[in-house]
């Protein structure tokens, strides 16, 4: 993938790349814009993206699509009471040969579907989130690379949370996004329907391949920034700390926990990739404001006093604009 003259052609390949990606995921996908655009920037950014929304928000259809469009290999994992590690990660056995052999778990895939992942216990949660950490699964003391790039889409369901296992703070902080799906306009919703109820299948080209998302992986780290956007999303975080110095007034009244690094380094690379994907060649502070909602929503706690008086954490984000 050196074909490039310049960081300049090849960012402007990546801009091109991203809208004829999103016009092929278009095809199938409808009235998702915003959270397709998140789970595109994960993948360029090499981040994780977490999924919250409803039953029948086409969450599993739109991993497929992705993998399909980047010419990629995918699993779905569903996640149950009964998961252990070994069924995602795989597990070794005796051979023929009288040998131990290793024999792969569905984790060895380009892109995982982690389908409802607030369903199984804490160990097996651990197990898919050490892989995400690692890229790399460990079983009877030898370690297995995954393959690049490796992307973990995880979902959660907002209701019916009985019997449910919630991934703790310090494990939610593995994702890059929490992107939010919400019911499509009605006017979506009328074209889905008359999309999904008939014969015809859609054929999706192939946009780009594994080599070429890693190349623009390590093109969207080289990208330039200056130091007054890396200090806006530095200090935006640092504002979300309630017993920070830089605390606003909202947060101190609302928030019990903030932020922690993690959260300043995906938003100015989330911002690298926002301003790639729309052609420009270096982030500006609109670029971090564009990405913040999504890396900053699960990475903050309110308080029992934002839940009783409906502040949501949103807006709570908005204000530190």
């Amino acid at each position: 993938m050196s074909k490039f003259q310049s960081e300049v052609e090849a960012i402007d390949a990546l801009c091109l790349s991203y809208k004829e990606i999103t016009k092929e995921i278009s095809k199938v996908i409808v009235g998702q814009d915003d959270v397709v655009k998140a789970v595109l920037i994960a993948v360029f950014s090499n981040g994780h993206c977490l999924l919250v929304g409803v039953p029948g928000l086409a969450k599993t259809l739109l991993v497929q699509t992705v993998s399909r469009v980047l010419d990629l290999s995918f699993n779905r994992i569903q996640f149950t009471p009964d998961l252990m590690p070994s069924d995602i990660i795989g597990s070794e056995i005796l051979g023929e040969e009288r040998v131990f052999k290793f024999i792969k778990g569905p984790v060895f895939a380009n892109i995982i579907l982690a389908d409802e992942i607030n369903r199984t216990p804490p160990k097996t949660q651990a197990a898919l989130l050490e892989a995400m950490q690692e890229k790399a699964v460990t079983a009877a003391g030898v370690t297995h690379a995954l393959p690049k790039p490796f992307f973990v889409l995880a979902t959660q369901n907002p209701i019916e949370q009985e019997g449910t296992y919630p991934l703790p703070e310090a494990q939610l902080d593995r994702f890059m996004f929490n992107v939010s799906l919400d019911y499509p306009s009605f006017e979506d919703e009328i074209a889905i329907v008359k999309n999904t109820t008939g014969t015809k299948v859609q054929d999706l080209k192939k946009i780009i391949n594994a080599e070429q998302i890693s190349y623009f992986q390590q093109l969207v780290r080289n990208i330039p920034v200056t130091d007054h956007v890396v200090e806006y999303a530095v200090a935006m975080v640092a504002k979300t700390r309630p017993q920070g110095a830089m605390a606003t007034d909202t947060v101190k009244k609302y928030i019990t926990w903030g932020a922690g690094p993690r959260a300043s380094q995906f938003l100015v690379v989330g911002a690298k990739c926002h301003a790639a994907i729309h052609g420009k060649y270096s982030p500006d502070m609109e670029d971090v404001q564009a990405v913040a909602i999504a890396i900053l929503r699960h990475r903050m706690v309110r308080n029992y006093k934002a839940e009783a008086e409906g502040i949501s954490i949103e807006d709570i984000i908005r204000g530190l604009f």
